[in-house]
């Protein structure tokens, strides 16, 4: 005889906690999103500080967002 085989069990995950999951990476992929594409000098939330920008430069051209 062989031994029964095991079945694998679902994992259930709430609804209210799977909101949250979506909601809070939705908002820190916009931030990625914001930083890599979006943050020059005009956009900056830092103002003309070019620290940000010059940090993720070479993901940003890799990536294939202009920056000048």
């Amino acid at each position: 005889m062989s031994a029964p085989a095991a079945l694998p069990t679902p994992v259930v995950l709430p609804v209210t906690k799977a909101v949250f999951w979506l909601v809070g990476t939705a908002l820190i992929a916009l931030a990625i999103y914001y930083f890599i594409g979006v943050d020059q000098g005009a956009y900056s939330v830092f103002g003309k500080d070019m620290h940000v920008h010059e940090f993720v430069h070479d993901a940003r051209h890799f990536l294939g967002f202009p920056c000048h």
